[in-house]
């Protein structure tokens, strides 16, 4: 460090030193907590560790400990106000398994199934038997068709059967919501952590039997410019190369669209 660098400069070096540590010091905490404290807890923790921060004028091993405390106060209050919110918009156990009726655009590349597709959802509304509920504001959706006997066949015959949908457009359906869960196989692939990271707080599938409303496309939206032109570059792909193998390999490569590999 320059015998000629600026006071105030220094002084905010030394104390980025000794906020950080504690700021990871106070995630690490919080992450292990094995429940969740109300949100106005964290928010006083948070307040006290911003009002501490610029105001440790003390020197020495006295404002270092004044700003380890700080940042970790800072860190268990973002890290705890962020997972409360989270926990708080959780699927409503009395929603689970029932009709509801929802307004929501596609906000991720659908992926191709044997029986449909399977993409992201950002609600933007939901009734249950014509009233307002609250859902999560991210979903996963399944749109299923083609069971029985006549799903039979390769899965490029198959996904073009059932329906089709675009990143970035808007849809009104009709869905069954249930909250996310994984199987618990150790050392194994944790689907519910996997959609957690995702922000995802509930998975479903649009009801599209003789009986139910039929879903609606509502029109297309900017919203989600990189997946609606990754869906475009994949189906340029599928248009353009005669091996169907080929095709899924090279929208694998191109796009990420591992969902377009078959077997």
């Amino acid at each position: 460090m320059g015998s000629g660098e600026a006071p105030g400069l220094l002084t905010m070096r030394q104390s980025g030193l000794g906020y950080l540590p504690g700021w990871v010091l106070g995630v690490a905490l919080q992450l292990q907590q094995p429940a969740l404290w109300p949100w106005w807890a964290y928010a006083l923790l948070l307040c006290a560790g911003l009002v501490l921060a610029p105001g440790a004028r003390l020197t020495g091993r006295a404002r270092a400990a004044v700003l380890v405390l700080a940042g970790c106060l800072v860190g268990v209050g973002l890290t705890g106000a962020r997972a409360a919110h989270f926990a708080a918009q959780a699927l409503d156990p009395a929603l689970q398994g029932t009709d509801i009726e929802l307004i929501g655009r596609v906000a991720s590349l659908p992926q191709r199934m044997a029986q449909g597709e399977r993409f992201d959802v950002v609600v933007e509304s939901a009734t249950r038997a014509g009233e307002p509920v609250s859902v999560p504001e991210r979903i996963q959706l399944g749109w299923y068709s083609g069971f029985g006997p006549a799903a039979e066949g390769p899965l490029w015959e198959l996904a073009s059967r059932g329906p089709s949908v675009r990143a970035g457009d808007r849809w009104r359906f009709t869905v069954r919501l249930r909250s996310p869960h994984g199987l618990s196989n150790p050392h194994g692939f944790d689907r519910e952590h996997w959609l957690w990271e995702r922000g995802i707080q509930a998975t479903g599938h649009v009801k599209n039997g003789p009986r139910d409303p039929a879903p609606e496309r509502l029109g297309a939206t900017w919203r989600h410019p990189l997946h609606t032109w990754r869906q475009s570059v994949s189906e340029r792909i599928d248009e353009r190369v005669d091996d169907p193998r080929a095709a899924g390999v090279l929208a694998a490569l191109v796009v990420g669209d591992q969902s377009a590999i078959v077997g």
